[in-house]
């Protein structure tokens, strides 16, 4: 299986220039970029791999290596995140801090979330590898959705103890990007009931949810959504953006276990979290998933990193999904009748 790695974490926009002493690296042209980091982080495995607290950095270094060929060895902090996959998984949930030192030529890209492989098997490097497509399929339905940037990278010991951990791994774009991406900025109020946010993106968002199976996501608590509010129009509500997909019948980790108060089995059993909408909503909404259907399919089967038989996984789930929603009367059943009322 041949790879078309790439070779440069800064990809190929840095403004079209480098300057003799930085370069700042052009954010929305790094997520948009498709091909593969590689890169290193090299920091003290003992410290990094550890049960730390929430909020626990460590020191490290990244590296890689420039479009130019130059190599690159800057100071990052990683600061342990997550709240399940903090407990359940040997590689931890960080965020990677790359402004530590201000005049680094990643200190631009600042704090990002870095998902990687739980632990260290074929079967979790696949789990990851489709949560990056799910979040890639949602790219195709709404531009109010996470970008997301594949690596491959190698954790080091500083120390010279340990063997080094290649994983796969993904960087999430920042919710500032999103909503800038989209005329938005960041919602810093209250909390908000789900039909306080915007009507048709709530609507997007929990069939989006129902169609890969995830029900771990709540807008009243903001667990696993952000939320963004237009600059122009400030009677619009705000949007809800949702990530956090591991839980998901889609990806469908042997760890995804469901709320004991859904009464369902597993996480392959879909049930619809949100509220009711009239039938030409849900069937307008409908329409832009069909419309993407083909794109959704080509996403997974041209990703060359997945196995047949995870392709045929996703695909096999995905046709559940599109064959029970086809006929208005179905989906008026799921998204209606059967619908949450509080």
């Amino acid at each position: 299986m041949k790879l078309f790695l790439s070779t440069a974490f800064l990809c190929i926009a840095i403004n079209h220039a480098i300057t003799a002493q930085t370069a700042s690296i052009d954010r929305k042209q790094f997520f948009s970029d498709t091909s593969i980091v590689n890169a290193t982080i090299t920091t003290n495995m003992n410290k990094l791999f550890s049960k730390n607290k929430q909020g626990y950095t460590v020191s490290g270094v990244f590296s890689t290596t420039l479009p130019d060929g130059t190599a690159v060895n800057e100071p990052i902090q990683m600061e342990m995140r997550g709240h399940s996959r903090h407990d359940i998984c040997y590689v931890p949930p960080i965020k990677l801090i790359c402004n530590a030192n201000k005049s680094s030529v990643i200190s631009s890209l600042k704090s990002l979330k870095l998902v990687s492989e739980c632990k260290t098997s074929g079967q979790y490097e696949q789990y990851l590898l489709k949560e990056y497509l799910a979040y890639k399929i949602y790219n195709l339905l709404t531009d109010m959705s996470f970008h997301v940037r594949l690596l491959r990278v190698s954790f080091q010991d500083s120390l010279g103890k340990k063997k080094p951990i290649p994983v796969y791994s993904f960087l999430l774009e920042d919710i500032k990007d999103v909503a800038k991406r989209n005329d938005c900025t960041e919602w810093k109020g209250e909390k908000l009931a789900t039909e306080r946010t915007n009507r048709k993106q709530m609507t997007m968002v929990a069939i989006f949810e129902y169609m890969i199976g995830n029900t771990d996501w709540a807008v009243s608590v903001k667990h696993n959504i952000k939320l963004i509010h237009s600059e122009k129009d400030s009677l619009v509500k705000p949007f809800v953006v949702p990530y956090d997909f591991d839980y998901s019948g889609l990806v469908n980790t042997d760890y995804a276990i469901p709320d004991e108060r859904l009464e369902i089995e597993n996480v392959r059993q879909r049930i619809y979290r949100g509220f009711p909408r009239t039938e030409l909503e849900v069937s307008e909404t409908l329409d832009i998933f069909f419309q993407q259907k083909e794109k959704i399919y080509a996403t997974i089967n041209n990703f060359a990193l997945l196995t047949s038989l995870s392709k045929k996984e996703m695909i096999d789930y995905l046709d559940q999904f599109f064959d029970s929603v086809k006929k208005p009367k179905d989906a008026k059943w799921i998204f209606i009748d059967n619908a949450r009322s509080q």
